[in-house]
C-alpha cells in the first residue's frame, strides 16, 4: 500500500534529505503535499514530485490526500505539529528530532499519539541504521561490560553534502556570525542548542548501553562552534565531542565503545549522503582487528521502512522508548547548559 505524504518544511534537509529517501521508497510512500514556513521554497520542492505546496500548517492537516505527516520544521515547533498532526486525523506521523524542546512538551507529544493510536517514528537515523544492530550484537556475544563510550564529530559545513545530493532551489542562505562563546550564558544556550539538535542522534546509541543519566561532570563551549561534554550513565563514563569547522576535511562521525575485552568503532558516513550503512571495526585485547562487511543499507531508507511496518503490519508503537530517549537527551542538554551557566 502507497502512503500519501505531507511534509512539513521546505529546508536543505527536506531537498537534500527526504525526497530523496521518499523516491526510493516509492512503494510505499509518495510525497503529496510540502509546506513550508513563508519562505515559498516550497513551490519548487513539491513540483519536483508532482505534489501540492502550501505554506504553513492548516492546508496540510486538511489535505485528505496525506496520510502521513512529515515534521521537519525547527525544533521548536515540533511538539505542537505532532500534536496538530493527530488532531486532523492523520494516521502516522515522522518527526525529526527532537520532538520537543523541554521534557514536557515531550511528554504532551507522545501522549497525543499514545491515546489516538498514532504510530510515531522520530528520525534518528543512526539508531535505525544496520551497523548498529550488528555493533549491539557484538557487544551482547561479547559478554564483557561496557566501561566507556565516547561519541566524536567533525563536521564541515552541511552545504558541502546538500550540494552533492540535489540542486537546492533559492538563493543560498546567508552565513551567520559566530557566536560570542566566551559570555557563559551565549555559551549555555549554543551547547544546549548544539546537544539537542546534533547529539541526539546518537544519544539513544548511548542510553542502549548506559541508561540511566546520573550528571554532567565537565562541559564546555569549542570555538568556532561545538562542545565538550562528559557526562556519567548507568556508572559509565561518556564523552561528547563535536566541532563545526567552516573549511574543515570531510566528516568524522565515530562512536566508539571500549569494554574490558575490546574497543569497537562504528564510523557513520557523512550526513545527507546515501552511502550505506555505518562501518563497524572491532579491535581485541590479543590484537585481533575485525572489520565487519559493508552493509548498503542505511538508516534513512529504514526508518521510513519501520514506519510502513507500523501501519502495514499495526506493530505496537514503543512510546515509552521515544519518551525515555527525549528525556534522556533533554536532561543532559539542560544540566549541561546549567553548569556552563554557573560560571556566569
Amino acid at each position: 500500500m502507497t502512503h500519501g505524504v505531507g511534509i512539513i518544511g521546505a529546508g536543505p534537509g527536506v531537498a537534500a534529505l527526504h525526497l530523496p529517501t521518499l523516491e526510493r521508497l516509492a512503494d510505499a510512500f509518495r510525497v503529496v503535499h510540502v509546506a513550508d514556513g513563508g519562505s515559498g521554497r516550497s513551490a519548487a520542492l513539491a513540483a519536483r514530485v508532482g505534489a501540492r505546496a502550501s505554506s504553513g500548517t492548516e492546508a496540510i492537516m486538511a489535505d485528505p490526500a496525506v496520510d502521513v505527516v512529515a515534521i521537519c520544521s525547527p525544533p521548536a515547533h515540533h511538539a505542537a505539529q505532532i500534536i496538530e498532526a493527530v488532531a486532523a486525523g492523520k494516521r502516522a506521523v515522522f518527526c525529526e528530532k527532537p520532538i520537543g524542546t523541554t521534557v514536557a512538551e515531550a511528554e504532551q507529544a507522545i501522549e497525543a499519539c499514545r491515546r489516538a493510536g498514532v504510530p510515531l517514528i522520530v528520525g534518528t537515523n543512526h539508531y535505525f541504521d544496520p551497523a548498529w544492530g550488528r555493533a549491539k550484537h557484538h557487544l551482547t556475544a561479547s559478554g564483557g561490560p561496557v566501561v566507556s563510550i565516547s561519541v566524536t564529530l567533525a563536521l564541515p559545513p552541511n552545504t558541502r553534502y546538500h550540494e552533492l545530493v540535489t540542486e537546492l532551489p533559492g538563493s543560498p542562505v546567508a552565513a551567520r556570525g559566530l557566536p560570542d562563546l566566551t559570555r557563559p550564558e551565549v555559551a549555555a544556550g549554543v551547547v544546549r542548542q548544539l546537544l539537542t539538535g546534533l547529539a541526539i542522534h546518537d544519544l539513544p546509541l548511548v542510553r542502549d548501553l548506559a541508561p540511566h543519566f546520573e550528571r554532567v561532570v565537565f562541559a564546555r563551549a569549542l570555538p568556532p562552534l561545538g562542545y565538550a561534554v562528559g557526562f556519567v550513565a548507568s556508572g559509565v563514563p561518556v564523552q561528547l565531542t563535536t566541532v563545526m569547522l567552516p573549511d574543515g576535511a570531510d566528516t568524522l562521525w565515530r562512536i566508539a565503545v571500549a569494554t574490558a575485552a575490546d574497543r569497537l568503532d562504528v564510523s557513520f558516513p557523512p550526513p545527507f549522503v546515501h552511502a550505506g550503512g555505518a562501518r563497524v571495526r572491532v579491535r581485541a585485547a590479543d590484537g585481533r582487528d575485525t572489520i565487519y562487511a559493508h552493509d548498503p543499507g542505511d538508516g534513512y531508507v529504514a526508518e521510513w521502512r519501520a514506519l510502513a511496518e507500523l501501519l502495514d503490519a499495526g506493530l505496537p508503537v514503543e512510546y515509552d522508548e521515544l519518551l525515555d530517549d527525549a528525556r534522556y537527551g533533554l536532561r543532559l542538554a539542560q544540566a549541561a547548559a546549567s553548569l556552563i551557566g554557573a560560571a556566569s
